[in-house]
């Protein structure tokens, strides 16, 4: 052992953390690492092993180094794979006999396990006969499990071959109990790990998909119940490992979690050109190799058990098969091709097979599959329509669609249908607001389509353009710079359509509404609904020049399109907030082109409020609505018209954990004298307590509406939030300096570096009287008051601000005038950009 290789020798003489460092060093890696690992460790045990016989009495047989009659050292788990990542523990068993005493034994471990603890290599063992580990392995999941993979390092090899042979009848034994436990604690990573392939930071051990998986396909293999696939599982397998090594050297110790900051270097480690995103890349279509190759083998074991469950009371009896098709039948919990289909003559039977399965909730068999690959005819070019309708039918099945498409896509199948698809298998997408890949959101945009269907005149247009709207990510230019996605993907959208068999005037819809798939969002979230500007610009894309649909239709598939990409985005950008504003822009858009004027909201009237704060003796108002279902509520301040109000209320906000949505300013010139009057309160509203007198005062006034939500439990009590805004206005509260550590303290640990710096841009056209001014920057406490300080100190007026928060991304837009209440000149527009930019270090 150990001598295998150059400078073996040496090796043989220095402990395994000594000889670990120096194969580490040698510039091995993959397989080859993993191999020499586990030789290095063997070598060192087997030291171990014959210098503690010594130390415990025990007689060493001749020959072998180690050899000892009744003793054995055992490799388990990894190790026992001969898998050793550079950061993993030493899984050992002392096997004996039990025709040793058992104080010579005790010595015997000890003087093997201190030498290992003594070197700082980690190591998990344990000491038991074969009758203790088999007794072991029946009440203990991971001890059997290990087991299986029991290797022979040292000592007697027949105790060793023994056990192994023991273990593993145990297994197949009781593989009818053992299996339903690995696969609870499958369901159970899915709940905390969730899928490798889809996580931005995953799990490379326990997360669906990764090397925990790997190793339940060879539980299941060694229970010989079912066949597991092999060949690509396998070599998933090892590039996981491959990546797991690649990030214990990065790290210098043993982790199994992707952290965003070691990615790059990781990548790098690979040899992957392409860096983190590469990286994600390799690591999704791995786990969703293995991901699909567990699916298959757990559904043949659930097969295999239901059907010795039901043996005994439909003896002879044969397997139900229930028409779902033409040629395609339900048959054991599958979807499979009828004995009479021929895929050879019949080119949609793929398409109507997949549809069937996918809208009767059913798996595609893998038998069904080969066929299909195997024999199946080409779609003729274009698609006929019976092809196109079964493809918007498998399209439309909703949850269905996951795994038919997941299983057309691993078996090759989805890339003989559509090609460019090939190109977004597995494309990361390194954004914390999305929770899939770009294909996977694809898919899951679809899904969430498929609920819209009845809102809009053509379905069929709606499922394609929602399966298709990202088919343009991922493309560059020729010097490198990313291309827009949706008008690159509007262009691959115009050539695919017509081979799908859509006419040219739906072909001209469907590379419209991925063309403008992000407008709606963008306009009703980030610009002022009342603006003309906001709605001409929908109107204006809503026109479609040859299109099949009108203006309104169009509308309506935008409308439902952009729910259902928001939705399938995750929980950081759908909201009932966000759809609120889509349903209120689209609504206003269809009144319009209806012939009636749009609805909007009662405009912003403040002389109310102003003159209530002019009554208070703090010349302060603060007025707060309960909120409404979707968790939002309006806040309204008055008070003196000065320079940094808004930051002002802003800061004092953030101290008090409000998220601030939108805000309106309004400035009244003056209040006029008025009577004795006493605070009236709506109903679920609250309004600061202000002393009773006469009004009289030609001050300016500014009014701030807010529309806000609690960042977690309540919005906080409106005397509380008017105490806070008298010690900020008098002084009393240095209120940057607080929202400044708060901001401090809420900085994310290394992930600083990975951060896109923030971007300030004028946006030209956007509103005919004001200057829009739009800043996205990773989302801080403080950023608003940061951003409104600096507008304030370049002299420009917030007419309407509206604030955007997408997972850790904040896209704030400003509508700004200047002295005169006018549009910013383009020099000013410029400075006021510029100020902002030095306040965010930008």
């Amino acid at each position: 052992m150990g001598r295998g290789h150059d400078g073996s020798e040496r090796r043989g003489r220095m402990g395994y953390a000594e000889q670990r460092t120096e194969l580490i060093a040698s510039g091995l890696r993959g397989p080859k690492l993993r191999g020499a690992l586990a030789e290095a460790a063997d070598t060192w045990l087997a030291e171990l092993l014959a210098n503690a016989l010594d130390a415990a009495g025990l007689p060493a047989a001749e020959g072998e180094l180690g050899h000892a009659r009744g003793v054995a050292l055992v490799a388990v788990g990894g190790y026992g794979r001969a898998e050793l990542s550079p950061g993993s523990d030493l899984d050992v068993l002392l096997l004996h006999d039990g025709s040793h005493k058992s104080d010579r034994i005790a010595k015997l471990a000890d003087a093997i396990w201190y030498p290992v603890w003594d070197s700082k290599v980690k190591l998990d063992h344990s000491v038991r006969t074969i009758a203790e580990a088999r007794s072991m392995a029946k009440d203990d999941l991971p001890v059997a499990l290990g087991l299986l993979t029991a290797r022979h390092v040292v000592g007697d090899p027949a105790l060793t071959a023994s056990l192994r042979t023991s273990a593993l009848s145990d297994w197949r034994a009781g593989a009818a109990k053992r299996l339903p436990e690995v696969q609870a604690t499958r369901a159970e990573r899915l709940e905390m790990h969730g899928e490798l392939a889809y996580r931005l930071e995953g799990d490379l051990k326990e997360a669906i998909g990764g090397l925990r998986d790997g190793y339940a396909l060879t539980a299941i293999s060694a229970s010989w119940l079912a066949d597991i696939p092999h060949g690509e599982p396998e070599a998933a397998r090892v590039r996981l490992l491959d990546v797991r090594d690649a990030l214990h050297i990065t790290t210098g110790r043993a982790a199994d979690r992707l952290l965003l900051q070691e990615q790059d270097e990781v990548a790098a480690q690979l040899g992957l050109t392409g860096g983190a995103d590469d990286l994600l890349a390799e690591v999704a279509d791995a786990a969703r190799t293995i991901a699909y190759a567990c699916d298959v083998a757990w559904r043949r074991i659930e097969q295999v058990l239901t059907q010795r469950k039901w043996s005994g009371r439909r003896r002879g009896a044969a397997a139900q098969r229930t028409p779902l098709a033409d040629g395609v039948v339900a048959a054991e919990g599958e979807a499979t091709l009828a004995l009479a289909a021929d895929p050879a003559r019949d080119p949609v039977l793929l398409l109507r097979a997949a549809a069937a399965a996918a809208s009767a909730g059913l798996p595609l068999a893998p038998a069904a599959l080969r066929r299909l690959g195997e024999d199946g005819a080409p779609v003729p070019t274009p698609w006929p329509r019976a092809a196109r309708e079964e493809f918007v039918r498998l399209l439309g099945a909703g949850p269905g669609l996951i795994p038919v498409w997941e299983a057309l896509d691993r078996t090759s199948l989805l890339s003989r249908l559509l090609p460019e698809w090939e190109r977004t298998r597995s494309l990361p997408q390194r954004n914390a607001l999305h929770i899939h890949t770009v294909d996977r959101h694809s898919v899951q945009t679809a899904v969430q389509a498929a609920k819209r269907t009845r809102r809009v005149a053509r379905p069929d247009l709606l499922l394609v353009a929602a399966v298709c709207h990202d088919l343009g990510k991922g493309l560059h230019d020729e010097s490198g710079e990313p291309l827009d996605h949706s008008e690159a993907g509007a262009q691959i959208v115009a050539g695919l359509a017509p081979r799908l068999g859509f006419n040219a005037a739906d072909s001209a819809v469907l590379a419209a509404l991925v063309r403008h798939h992000l407008l709606l969002a963008q306009l009703a979230v980030n610009r002022d609904p009342d603006d003309p500007a906001t709605l001409n610009a929908l109107l204006a894309a809503a026109e479609v020049p040859g299109g099949s649909v009108d203006a309104a239709e169009f509308v309506a598939l935008l409308h439902a399109l952009t729910e259902a990409d928001s939705e399938a985005t995750g929980p950081a950008v759908w909201s009932r907030w966000r759809e609120a504003l889509l349903s209120g822009l689209a609504d206003r858009a269809r009144a319009r082109l209806a012939g009636h004027a749009p609805v909007t909201a009662p405009a912003f009237d403040g002389s109310a409020l102003a003159a209530r704060a002019a009554a208070s003796p703090d010349r302060l108002a603060v007025l707060a609505l309960a909120p409404s279902a979707a968790g939002v509520a309006r806040l309204d301040v008055a008070l003196p018209d000065q320079i940094g109000v808004l930051a002002t209320v802003a800061g004092v906000l953030s101290l008090r954990h409000v998220r601030i949505l939108a805000a309106e300013v309004e400035t009244i010139e003056s209040v006029e004298p008025a009577g004795a009057t006493g605070s009236t309160v709506a109903t679920g509203s609250t309004v600061a307590t202000e002393s009773t007198g006469p009004i009289g005062d030609a001050s300016p006034w500014a009014v701030q509406r807010w529309t806000v939500a609690a960042e977690y439990g309540e919005l906080p009590d409106v005397a509380r939030l008017r105490t806070d805004l008298r010690a900020a206005l008098g002084g009393r509260l240095d209120l940057a300096a607080r929202v400044a550590s708060r901001e401090a303290e809420h900085r994310p640990v290394g992930r600083a570096r990975l951060a896109q710096p923030p971007s300030v841009a004028v946006i030209e056209d956007a509103s005919a009287v004001a200057t829009v001014v739009e800043i996205r920057a990773g989302d801080t406490p403080g950023l608003l008051h940061r951003v409104a300080s600096a507008i304030a100190a370049s002299g420009a007026d917030i007419a309407t601000a509206r604030i955007a928060t997408l997972g850790a991304e904040a896209i704030d837009v400003f509508y700004l005038t200047g002295p005169d209440g006018a549009r910013l000149p383009t020099d000013d527009a410029e400075h006021v950009a510029d100020q902002i930019r030095s306040a965010l270090g930008a």
